[in-house]
């Protein structure tokens, strides 16, 4: 039976911009006592700190943030404002981050991190494991338009792998091997007539039919589909990830808290 005190809560679920009512990119991961924030994308600050009952962000032990794109960073400077006005003087977070997510706070500080470097510890990703509380954190690059850090934190309780944002890769089937949930972006562009396309030759996002390929490799648990195109059926996506996962697909939405075995 899952275990009620370990879970992953949506924050967000919006790739690029919010959708009226929603977030972006983020998560709420729980085990054995601890609470992980996974990404910090536009207006995921608020549902983080109702989850927790401060507006201060007391009981928040650790973040990671995979990229530096502010659909998945940007209320981090959020979250360092409630630590630095509302709890100055208490222990820092440890923030697991690629470089360039502290060069972009530091931007947001005209260039400054004393502050910075008072509210948070920072430690870069893609490194060798971490001891993250009660969780192993493993990270990978994986290919984006920027650098992203897909990441697995695994506890006693449960293994949860998160692609951030990535184009179709044989590391990812490696990052999310038999994990209890797999979380992965599934932006499906192609839903949206008119959507401008990358300028990039490579891949850069996954459909939901490729992360399901992926997860099905993995011999994932269970897929939760994320990070959708605003206007996008979210139906529609799941669908195509049915006709090749065959283990339960979840839909990423506000609120949605999935208990973890």
């Amino acid at each position: 039976m899952p275990n009620e005190s370990s879970a992953l809560t949506v924050l967000g679920s919006c790739g690029g911009w919010p959708e009226p009512g929603r977030a972006c990119s983020g998560f709420l991961l729980e085990s054995a006592g601890a609470r992980v924030v996974v990404d910090l994308g536009y207006g995921t600050l608020p549902r983080l700190l109702s989850l927790l009952e401060s507006p201060a962000a007391d009981g928040l032990d650790a973040v990671v943030i995979t990229h530096e794109h502010p659909d998945h960073m940007v209320d981090l400077h959020g979250l360092f404002r409630a630590r630095w006005f509302g709890r100055r003087g208490a222990p820092s977070l440890p923030l697991y981050a690629p470089r360039e997510v502290f060069d972009r706070l530091q931007a947001f500080e005209d260039g400054t991190n004393e502050a910075l470097s008072r509210v948070f510890e920072p430690w870069p990703l893609p490194a060798r494991p971490y001891r993250c509380g009660p969780f192993q954190l493993d990270s990978v690059a994986l290919p984006h338009f920027v650098p992203n850090a897909g990441v697995r934190l695994a506890s006693s309780e449960a293994t949860v792998a998160y692609t951030g944002d990535t184009g179709p890769d044989p590391a990812v089937v490696e990052l999310a091997s038999e994990a209890d949930l797999f979380v992965a972006e599934a932006t499906d562009r192609h839903q949206q007539p008119g959507v401008a396309g990358s300028d990039s030759d490579r891949r850069c996002d996954l459909t939901a039919h490729e992360a399901a390929t992926l997860a099905a490799r993995a011999r994932a648990e269970r897929l939760l589909l994320t990070h959708f195109w605003p206007g996008n059926d979210r139906e529609v996506s799941r669908a195509e990830a049915a006709g090749i996962f065959p283990g339960e697909i979840l839909v990423a939405t506000e609120g949605l808290r999935i208990p973890l075995s």
